[in-house]
């Protein structure tokens, strides 16, 4: 997700930040921070249910005559669909913990190179995010698409 991109240096001063933004900045990391934590917190959650929806399945397929036509496979498939969420989640959490981390030091260590790493780090989450956005909506687009050809195709039966 990273990209090396080149910016044209405008002269002049640079930018500053006073008390209240450096103050900005730090609340920014404590709260990215936590989210991460829980961001990380959650990832092992998925990743023991991805591990344990096989068992969940075959359980369930016992108790009730419902889900005993279930087949085998699906609880693999699931599996798999949980662990690349998880990944993908992963990464948002990364991205928040490493910005969180950067911006922290920086702004107590008064450090713009740790400063501009962290942003660069909350550049690639709302990155990232923009991604996923984009593919979710192309999905829901390509959802609908097929909702209405279904439609179309049973109405002349």
């Amino acid at each position: 997700m990273e990209t090396n991109e080149t910016f044209e240096h405008i002269p002049g001063p640079g930018i500053s930040l006073n008390f209240e933004a450096q103050s900005y900045l730090r609340e920014a990391g404590k709260w990215a921070n936590f989210l991460s934590i829980v961001g990380f917190v959650i990832c092992g959650l998925l990743l023991i249910a991805a591990l344990f929806v096989g068992t969940i399945f075959s359980v369930l397929s016992t108790i009730s005559p419902l889900y005993s036509q279930i087949p085998a496979a699906a609880g693999i498939f699931v599996s798999v669909i949980i662990i690349l969420m998880d990944l993908l989640y992963f990464f948002f959490a990364l991205y928040l913990n490493q910005f969180a981390a950067k911006i922290k030091g920086g702004v107590v260590f008064a450090d713009v190179s740790r400063i501009t790493q962290g942003l660069g780090k909350l550049k690639s989450f709302f990155k990232l995010w923009g991604i996923v956005t984009i593919v979710v909506l192309c999905l829901n687009g390509l959802e609908i698409i097929f909702i209405v050809l279904a439609i179309i195709a049973t109405s002349h039966h």
